[in-house]
């Protein structure tokens, strides 16, 4: 791994290869893609002004169920705004592509937007396959060159990865942004505890969407957005009136979600979150071979997570990049605001886009398999071509009297802390790394010094010198508990001089999903394997101490040396997850002996 300054946006390939902008202005054509079983989906196509008959051009696919396009209240000529289906201004991703030469088709998939139909759920296979109707649509097109490129954030990024499961020789590359690998665990049920903030605000989010009602993007915007754009031939807007009546049978996401305990539960029309998690395509993307470009962040819900388990278990040629950001890569999110400076320069970032489908095209990318990522504190790029990083040690900090924690293990007998669950303990409202999942917010987590004092913390001495905590933390508890259930988080915390407390990373697990499992996982992962079946349901017995052991989400981030380590437990986020159990506060005792020695194992890299 180089330890060097790295400028992530050069990536491997095409080092010496600066995209050149081509075209200055495109032009947009909306219509409808009749599909097999007669549902008209919407499509606006982007095409570059000025491109002779002759020239054939590559294509950039988005399919979105955030609206490909608004219909805006505007003084200029402009009656529309196209996003693609992404937060506006996030990337403007329409505009640069096009400039470079590339057809960009945003689409809203069926039972959204300007769409016909109805959603029995996210992902469904008739999304799937309506995206190969579309993709040979497009390359039947004469301005086409039979190169498709699927891109997009968040669902956006997940709808492209699916295009892998198709097999197409069209499609040459895709790049997913914050999406998820596996929706169980990734977004809607982290630990196995209910993501109740997320659930809810999605449900109202889609439920304001598929009634075309702008105020789904807040009141100030609605000020300016009319709704989603029409087809162009539908100048009365009869035909999105029939589409918009034909989303109310929609699924509701919340309704749905909040009565499943067990990843085998039913969520929608006798299917699981597996069967239309990503994880679930494993084979068919394998057998694809496409190459796979990802970018994602340690401070945006589990994408960090979700990257480095795609690179441990897809063989395809594999760039990923983890960086210090929100939800989509919009805003700087690291917890060590020491500049100012940009960290995603979208300009350069876009040209290592352009890069990447060149180098797809030329067949020039069959052998990379690189990741990136920033390291937090430090503030550093890095590369690696295995993971974990090759020069990272586990290291074991115990619990120790008076709530310290230690490099050496207890030689004292029955000691133990108790802690009385606080139902007040959160990570923050509309500021945290679940929430930015939503909109893209900011991920704010203020001096936890106060917060602290509702939990359960452990402090090691200051750092005799700095280290570098790079991979996922574990930890092990002996734990009793006064229910049969209830959840832990655990979040580890960096302490410096003035004792201001940054929060680093997290983990949690719902207590009844603690079995730890001998089955081989359906995807290769670097902690603790909980199968989260009914099957394994494993409730505490009240008093007796047992063994709970899960890891936290990954990240990358330099200690300083003087600085201190934290570990603070807690057994409710109020603001995120639901509490369990239900209006009770459950008394829990972490024992830290010589027999039962609680701890947290950290991946560190030492200088």
């Amino acid at each position: 791994m180089n330890k060097e300054s790295l400028n992530v946006d050069l990536l491997d390939f095409n080092k010496n290869h600066t995209p050149i902008p081509l075209y200055k202005r495109y032009s947009t054509k909306s219509f409808y893609i009749e599909m097999r079983d007669g549902i008209k989906i919407a499509v606006d196509c982007h095409i570059p002004q000025g491109i002779s008959p002759n020239n054939k051009i590559s294509s950039i696919l988005v399919q979105t169920r955030y609206w490909r396009a608004m219909e805006v209240r505007s003084l200029s000529k402009k009656d529309y705004f196209s996003t693609g289906g992404e937060p506006p201004g996030a990337w403007g991703f329409i505009k640069t592509f096009t400039k470079h030469g590339y057809a960009v088709l945003c689409v809203d998939v069926r039972g959204s937007g300007a769409s016909f139909g109805s959603r029995i759920g996210p992902y469904s296979e008739d999304e799937i396959k309506d995206s190969e109707e579309i993709i040979e649509w497009i390359i039947q097109q004469p301005w086409s060159d039979g190169n498709i490129f699927p891109f997009g954030i968040s669902y956006n990024g997940t709808t492209a990865e699916l295009t892998l499961s198709l097999n197409h020789s069209a499609v040459k590359g895709i790049i997913p942004i914050s999406n998820e690998l596996d929706v169980f665990l990734d977004i809607a049920f982290p630990g196995g505890v209910f993501n109740e903030m997320f659930l809810k605000n999605w449900k109202k989010f889609s439920y304001l969407l598929d009634r075309n009602l702008s105020k789904a993007f807040g009141s100030i915007s609605s000020v300016f957005i009319k709704g989603v754009k029409p087809v162009d031939i539908d100048k009365e807007k009869k035909k999105l009136i029939e589409a918009i009546e034909q989303h109310s049978s929609n699924l509701d996401v919340y309704e749905a979600s909040k009565n499943i305990i067990f990843r085998d539960d039913e969520y929608f029309d006798n299917l699981t979150m597996k069967d239309f998690s990503i994880y679930n395509y494993k084979d068919k993307i394998e057998k694809s071979n496409i190459p796979l470009y990802y970018l994602g962040s340690w401070l945006d819900g589990a994408s960090a997570s979700v990257i480095i388990e795609s690179f441990l278990n897809f063989k395809n040629p594999f760039i990923g990049v983890i960086g210090p950001w929100t939800h989509g890569a919009i805003h700087y999110a690291s917890p060590f605001r020491t500049s100012r400076k940009k960290i995603f320069p979208k300009k350069s970032q876009y040209e290592a886009f352009i890069r990447f489908f060149d180098a797809c095209i030329r067949k020039k990318i069959s052998n990379i398999r690189s990741l990136y990522y920033y390291t937090l504190g430090e503030e550093k790029w890095k590369k690696t071509t295995i993971w974990p990083p090759e020069e990272q040690i586990r290291k074991k900090w115990y619990f120790s009297n008076n709530y310290e924690l230690s490099e050496l293990k207890s030689i004292e007998e029955n000691c133990f802390d108790s802690y009385e669950i606080n139902p007040e303990a959160t990570t923050g409202k509309k500021c945290n790394r679940w929430y930015t999942q939503l909109f893209g917010s900011r991920v704010k987590y203020k001096n936890r010094f106060e917060e602290d004092l509702k939990l359960l913390t452990y402090t090691s001495p200051p750092l005799k010198k700095k280290i570098e905590i790079t991979g996922y933390p574990i930890i092990k508890l002996y734990l009793s508990s006064t229910h049969e259930d209830g959840s832990i988080f655990v979040y580890l915390e960096d302490i410096d001089e003035n004792n201001k407390v940054y929060l680093l990373t997290e983990g949690c697990l719902r207590l009844i999903h603690r079995k730890i499992s001998n089955e081989v996982p359906p995807y290769k992962t670097l902690v603790p394997y909980h199968t989260y079946k009914r099957q394994d349901k494993l409730p505490l017995i009240p008093g007796e101490i047992t063994e709970i052991s899960f890891g936290l989400l990954p990240t990358s981030v330099l200690i300083e040396k003087g600085h201190k380590i934290r570990i603070a437990i807690a057994g409710a986020d109020k603001d995120t997850f639901i509490q369990i159990p239900e209006k009770e506060n459950p008394t829990i005792k972490i024992a830290r002996n010589n027999e039962n020695a609680s701890y947290i194992d950290l991946p560190i890299i030492e200088y």
